[in-house]
This record gives C-alpha cells, sequence and structure tokens, in this order.
C-alpha cells in the first residue's frame, strides 16, 4: 500500500512512500471506544461525609412500644426526627438526617472510591484500539462518516502524508499550502470556537471547540502552530484520533517510524515464539 508524498517546495513532486502494515487492518470501532472510555480522567468527587448528618435527630425517638418519648402509637412513620418543642408529652417534631427529609443526607452518593479505582484492559485489547484509530485515518469511508460537513461526492486520498519540509513553513505559508493541497476541507481544517446555541451557555459551557486536524510528526521533529493539534509518534494517544476517521497529516519521519515499531514488534513475537518451541 502506497501514497503520496505533498511536497512544499514542489521538489520531489510525485515522490511515493510505502505504508506500514498498520494502515490495512481491520477497524475495530467496539474495541477503540472501550479503550477510551476506559482511558478518560475523571475528578473525583463526592458531598461532604457529614453532610445531611449534623441534626441531632437520630436517637430521639425511641421506636420501642409503651414508652415515654416514642412516636408509637400517633400515626406516624417511624422515621429519625428533630424536636422543636415539648410540652409535657406532647413534641413538635420534623424529620431528619434521613435522604427523604428536608435537608437530610443524599440516597445515593458518588463515592470517592469509584473514582480511585482503576480499571483494566487487556494488552491485546489496547493494541487493536491503537491500531484500529491508525487504521481509520486512511478510510475515506470513516472520515466522511466523523465529518457531516464534507459533501459525499468530494474525492480525497488518505493518508495524507507531507515531507520534512512542511514543518519548516512559516504560519501563513503553511496555511496557503494546507488550503491548496486539501481543498473541500477547509471547514474542519483549523482549530474555531463558536457559541454554543442553547441553554449550554448557562451553564458553563458557552462555546463549542472544533477539534481541527491532527499532525503527527516524528520523535525528533518539532512545530508549533495553534491552529491545528501536533502530536509526536511516541505521544500519540486514543483520544487524539477518537471518534475514529479524524483529518490526520503524518510527516514522511511519523510514517518511518512507525513502520519501525511494527517491525520491531513482529520480530519480538517471533523471537519469544522460537523461545516457547
Amino acid at each position: 500500500m502506497k501514497t503520496k508524498i505533498l511536497t512544499a517546495t514542489g521538489q520531489g513532486k510525485g515522490r511515493e512512500i510505502e505504508l506500514p502494515s498498520v494502515f490495512s487492518e481491520n477497524i475495530r470501532n467496539d474495541i477503540s471506544q472501550k479503550f477510551f472510555e476506559i482511558s478518560k480522567e475523571q475528578q473525583p468527587h463526592s458531598p461532604d461525609p457529614l453532610a445531611g448528618k449534623r441534626a441531632s435527630a437520630s436517637g430521639i425517638v425511641r421506636h420501642k412500644r409503651h414508652a415515654w418519648k416514642t412516636a408509637y402509637g400517633h400515626g406516624i412513620s417511624r422515621v429519625p426526627r428533630k424536636i422543636f418543642w415539648r410540652r409535657g408529652t406532647q413534641f413538635y417534631w420534623i424529620g431528619a438526617t434521613i435522604s427523604s427529609a428536608r435537608g437530610g443526607r443524599a440516597a445515593h452518593p458518588p463515592r470517592v472510591e469509584h473514582f480511585l479505582k482503576e480499571k483494566k484492559m487487556n494488552r491485546k485489547e489496547i493494541e487493536i484500539a491503537l491500531k484500529s484509530a491508525i487504521a481509520a485515518t486512511a478510510s475515506v469511508e470513516m472520515l466522511k462518516k466523523r465529518y457531516s460537513s464534507i459533501p459525499r461526492e468530494l474525492k480525497i486520498e488518505v493518508p495524507i502524508v507531507v515531507d520534512e519540509a512542511v514543518l519548516k513553513l512559516k504560519t501563513k505559508e503553511l496555511i496557503k499550502f494546507l488550503r491548496e493541497h486539501l481543498k473541500g476541507l477547509e471547514g474542519v481544517m483549523f482549530r474555531e470556537r463558536s457559541m454554543r446555541a442553547g441553554r449550554g451557555r448557562m451553564r458553563n459551557r458557552k462555546y463549542r471547540t472544533r477539534a481541527g486536524l491532527l499532525m503527527i510528526i516524528g520523535s525528533d521533529e518539532e512545530k508549533k502552530f495553534s491552529g491545528i493539534q501536533i502530536r509526536k509518534v511516541d505521544e500519540l494517544e486514543i483520544s487524539d484520533l477518537f471518534p475514529l476517521g479524524r483529518l490526520t497529516v503524518y510527516t514522511e519521519n511519523a510514517i518511518k517510524e512507525l513502520s519501525q515499531v511494527r517491525e520491531s514488534k513482529e520480530n519480538n513475537e517471533k523471537a519469544e515464539k522460537k523461545e516457547n518451541k
């Protein structure tokens, strides 16, 4: 499987590069989604352990029959109550502490222990999830499925690979280069922030930010550009590629590193099989 390399200078136009086998892997969206959900970071939250329990209500009303200061025989439920006034054997009280009472504890509040548990996933499943995410960047069908604004009749060649000279371009030159070579994808290419419609604006979700395209560079390469997301091969995570089919641009060195990683893994697996025999 080969693809063309887009050049910034025009030299070496028409060059092709052999893609690693990871781009032709079977795409498993279910396993990728499972890994994405597990890898999410959630802020632990829970109510104060004493919330709703500070009222001195528990134990005041006894549930014993035929005893003084009891709730028995009054035709009321036997729940903890807080006493406000008393006249001999008469009391004025209200329910407290329990979840059904005003100002009581929460019925089933979240617990911090739930967030501190480490969710596990098989190593082979993680490998399949990452391979599927990378393979989806080379699928036109997955790309158009993720971005509904892309016209169905638009012809796109993926994966998009650029040479090393593209990283040396200045911001204006890089924008011009991407617009020339990725025509029809201008609507999803750059990161933009827009005002959210509806009640989300009142709930601390005022803006929506478009992710833009992802540029994957080699581990020894450097590039800074605020309009797009840039990741090195060794820093790539499932959250960068999910939902599957993200518009992605690879540098030539990134493709070479992906193929080297794949070859080294295959050699290690062969060596392990020989040792087991």
